[in-house]
């Protein structure tokens, strides 16, 4: 029998979902018997667990990283935020349940194409989640000072700790629900009176700077309480999923960039239509979404004017992760080869990066093994330098498709007993260099407008032979095994290629099956080709671009019965110092002017500008890791040639991580780069014709859309009827 804790509180069950009723927590999992506020919090194990519940609520839909873009449920479906241009999830496209006709229909599914849908959206347990785990942390925050047991043992700077813990989560979620729905409503941080009537509870949407505000002073309060117990620290190990204050600043330094970002910061500056750049650096006209999105008394939620000191806090906030001096990127020193470990390979001599230990330089570092460990499971979030903040429990089994290990048990071939769906798309292999930092030839080639990014040189042709293909040890592993007859397409390229892209022909190691003939497998991805892997007349296990996805692969994993029996855990990298360095460097790129602005201790003041010698700081360790050459003095010197260069840049080291689709609405470039036809390899060729199969062609069942309404996604009708002041997003419907 479930027992159960009932305390006569406001229960927020979403935005405007406020009404009186028992809040019922399983007590088999949290508590003994009934109990009251007072004795919850009284005792130090229950105030742990209040706590724990308040962090419960960052899977499903609020899961950075999903296997299958899961919005919920058990086998679930998919999340539109990994409905972007560089991979793509491909077991469900085909299915009539879907429509058949990929994006579209699951957009239609997912996020209410189809109106009559909208409650049964799985999606839309982001709202009522977030909002859930928002009142349990208000709870904890108004009553943790009521534990003299934490207090007595631990003293007075552990309950400020908690209470910043509680406060970081709090204002996470608000980020979560910004991110996604746009601007959203505040609720009042004491809770509301249970014997108002319903009128007075509905609560109207804050506006996006509002709500921008609201986490970046929450996230400061967070730091200072969380710091006066361990300082500016990493957590040990056991501790190493709660947040820190490097977690709040960063947090804090993203959401203060959204705002500053074209979508958010008056995208009407050029007349009566908003206006954005591209990534082909074609200027962009869209319907007036911040127009649009009002309040019922009129107020806009989305900035109508342009503020350019809001990059300069944007920047000055990354700054305060930076001068944390806590954070690296983490890299992985150079190696031999051995039977299970494949050799570093030559660095690209650059003249620059090649003459400098790590971390000015890749001489003496592996820049491939750098990048795909940092995934794959090598390293612990403990041993992670980068790591800054993310899930750890919960990410290496099903975990309902939420885990990692599913995203290599989708990725991996059927021959080795993986399902063999999700895969890349051609635009993503094309924006990957060459490993001299070039673009590589046939770059868009397809589809590029005339004055777009890419070239119209012809693509490579041919493969690698047997008496040539040792010139390319990049595409090999452990003692030179691989590299046969691989398209000429995929030499050369830059090691985070490598460490990403399961090209045709591309190895397998699978080095911990215990049957010897399932390791170093070459796999291709020809029709019919070994029956398996290549497209087939029925089934759903083929790659829809001929193109597949290696990242969160490890060497060791391997598959059997196609379960996550022998797959490494992973854990989500909700925010890497990555981020916060192109997050720094995009920032400054946006000044004209200067700016004073205090750090976030008030121990010191920045000068931020655009300064050359400062964009370096958010640029050249990404590009060293990754190990390619840095930009061109021409190119820092250009802002619009930057800004393109660092938009690239983020699609290429964040690939398939969930920051893509944010980034393209924050740009305003969604219209066009999700719009652009999909493209692929021509799969329906044999082996015979393999010539014809490296053929680019648009895959019509990844189908391309975007529309004006898909900047924010939708409220549910449901919580549209509960709150009178809530405003639906643009393009959406009331069903009235």
């Amino acid at each position: 029998m479930n027992k159960k804790i009932n305390i006569f509180l406001m229960s927020v069950l979403g935005a405007g979902a406020l009404m009186t009723s028992c809040v019922d927590l399983d007590s088999d999992k949290y508590f003994d018997d009934r109990e009251t506020i007072e004795t919850v919090f009284s005792d130090y194990e229950k105030s742990e667990q209040w706590l724990a519940r308040a962090y419960s609520f960052l899977k499903g839909a609020n899961a950075e990283v999903c296997s299958k873009g899961n919005t919920g449920g058990a086998g679930g479906g998919f999340n539109p935020f990994c409905f972007d241009d560089d991979m793509y999830y491909g077991d469900r496209d085909a299915s009539p349940e879907f429509g058949g006709d990929g994006k579209d229909a699951l957009w239609a599914r997912y996020n209410g194409f189809h109106e009559a849908l909208y409650d049964e959206s799985v999606g839309q347990d982001a709202w009522t989640n977030s909002y859930r785990g928002i009142y349990q942390a208000s709870v904890f925050i108004h009553n943790i000072d009521k534990n003299d047991e934490l207090l007595r043992v631990n003293g007075p700077n552990s309950i400020a700790d908690y209470r910043g813990q509680a406060r970081f989560v709090r204002a996470y979620y608000y980020w979560l629900l910004l991110r996604k729905y746009g601007p959203v409503p505040i609720l009042p941080d004491e809770g509301v009176d249970y014997n108002d009537s319903y009128d007075d509870l509905a609560i109207p949407r804050s506006t996006y700077e509002e709500v921008a505000e609201y986490i970046s002073s929450e996230m400061l309060k967070a730091a200072k309480e969380i710091s006066s117990n361990i300082g500016t620290n990493k957590r040990d190990e056991g501790n190493i999923a709660r947040p820190t204050v490097g977690a709040c600043l960063a947090t804090r330094a993203i959401v203060l960039t959204y705002a500053a970002s074209p979508l958010a910061n008056g995208q009407l500056k050029n007349g009566n239509h908003s206006t954005a750049t591209a990534a082909n650096g074609n200027a962009l006209v869209t319907d007036d979404v911040a127009q649009k999105l009002k309040n019922f008394d009129g107020t806009p939620l989305l900035s109508l004017t342009y503020d350019e000191s809001k990059w300069a806090r944007a920047a000055a906030a990354c700054k305060d992760v930076i001068e944390l001096g806590q954070y690296e990127l983490y890299h992985e020193m150079a190696h031999e080869g051995t039977q299970t470990q494949t050799a570093t390979i030559a660095r690209y001599n650059d003249g620059d990066f090649i003459n400098k230990p790590w971390p000015d330089g890749y001489s003496d570092i592996d820049p491939r093994s750098s990048y795909a460990n940092l995934f794959n499971g090598t390293v612990t979030p403990s041993g992670n330098p980068e790591f800054i903040f993310g899930r750890i429990s919960n990410v290496s089994s099903s975990d309902n498709d939420f885990g990692l290990s599913a995203l290599v048990l989708h990725s991996m071939p059927r021959t080795l007993q993986g399902w063999n769906t999700h895969g890349m798309t051609q635009k993503m292999v094309d924006t990957y260099y060459m490993k001299d930092g070039s673009d590589c030839d046939g770059m868009y080639k397809e589809w590029r407008a005339a004055d777009g990014p890419g070239n119209d040189r012809e693509r490579p042709t041919g493969f690698t032979e047997r008496r040539n293909y040792r010139n390319y040890p990049e595409l090999q592993v452990a003692n030179g095994q691989g590299g046969q007859d691989v398209p000429m397409m995929y030499v050369q390229r830059e090691p985070r290629f490598y460490a990403s892209v399961a090209y045709n022909g591309c190895m397998w190691e699978c080095w911990g099956n215990p049957s010897t003939s399932d390791r170093n497998r070459q796999i291709f991805y020809y029709r019919n080709y070994t029956k398996n892997d290549g497209y087939l007349n029925a089934g759903f296990n083929w790659l829809r671009t001929g193109t597949g996805i290696k990242k969160w692969y490890h060497p060791e994993d391997y598959c059997s019965g196609r379960n996550y029996d022998h797959i490494r855990a992973k854990y989500e990298q909700a925010i890497r110092y990555a981020d916060i360095l192109l997050l720094y460097a995009e920032a400054l790129n946006e000044l004209d002017g200067s700016y004073q602005i205090p750090s976030w201790d008030g121990s010191t003041t920045y000068t931020i500008s655009r300064n050359v010698d400062e964009l370096k700081k958010g640029v050249r360790p990404v590009r060293c890791r990754a190990g390619i050459p840095d930009f061109s003095a021409e190119e820092y010197a250009d802002k619009d040639a930057f800004r393109a260069k660092i938009k690239r840049e983020r699609m290429i080291e964040f690939m398939g991580e969930g920051k893509r689709y944010y980034d393209l609405r924050r740009w305003m470039d969604a219209p066009i780069e999700e719009a652009t036809p999909v493209y692929g390899l021509n799969y329906f060729q044999t082996v015979d014709n393999k010539d014809d199969f490296m053929t680019v062609i648009p895959i019509s069942t990844l189908s391309a859309v975007f529309a004006d309404k898909m900047y924010f996604w939708p409220i549910s009708h449901t919580e549209l009827k509960r709150n009178k002041n809530l405003v639906q997003n643009p393009g959406w419907t009331y069903n009235d």
